[in-house]
């Protein structure tokens, strides 16, 4: 799993090694069993996370009890909530493991000292957080232009593993059609 985060930390710094071995070492590694939740709507999260192996479904609960899932996160992809726009901070999704996970932990009341301690890291923490922020306006802006067909051929394109790693039900949720819908897109398509 260092190998995961060595690579990632190259990618969007230019600490020595030496450097990416102190903060490793300070990083906080968890193992979640699947179905364990990590935060739930409604709850103030103290914590961020980055995938190093696994699936964690975002959801949140409709006027009518349902959950309506709006994301996964897999290998190598970070979960931050930025709420601060709310007063009492508190996440309006739920975020639970859509299989075995390992993550990284980032406690948030912490985050500060290690930025003091490394400064390349809150550089590379704002250019990763950057890119990702770009890439949910794109994925956005083309999932409302998409019909329902194209948004399960770009999922098939884009993050095919997920097919095999989560419910249709979920899946479908995620695509705003029906699992039937769903089942019917993907026939037509195969």
């Amino acid at each position: 799993m260092e190998d995961i985060l060595y690579k990632y930390m190259s990618r969007w710094t230019s600490l020595t090694k030496e450097d990416q071995e102190t903060i490793v070492n300070e990083l906080r590694v968890e193992k979640f069993a699947k179905d364990e939740v990590l935060f739930q709507q409604g709850d103030t999260p103290a914590a961020c996370y980055f995938i190093l192996k696994g699936c964690v479904r975002q959801y949140s609960i409709d006027e009518d009890g349902r959950e309506v899932t709006s994301n996964f996160y897999t290998e190598e992809q970070a979960i931050a909530i930025f709420n601060h726009h709310k007063l009492d901070n508190s996440s309006d999704y739920t975020f639970v493991c859509a299989e075995d996970s390992i993550m990284v932990i980032g406690d948030l009341d912490k985050e500060r000292d290690m930025y003091n301690k490394h400064p390349q890291l809150e550089s590379m923490t704002r250019r990763m957080m950057e890119e990702n922020f770009s890439q949910v306006q794109e994925d956005f802006a083309a999932f409302i232009a998409s019909s329902p067909e194209d948004r399960v051929k770009t999922l098939l394109m884009k993050r095919p593993s997920l097919i095999n790693r989560v419910p249709q039900h979920q899946l479908a949720s995620y695509l705003g059609i029906t699992p039937e819908s769903l089942s019917r897109i993907k026939k037509r398509i195969q």
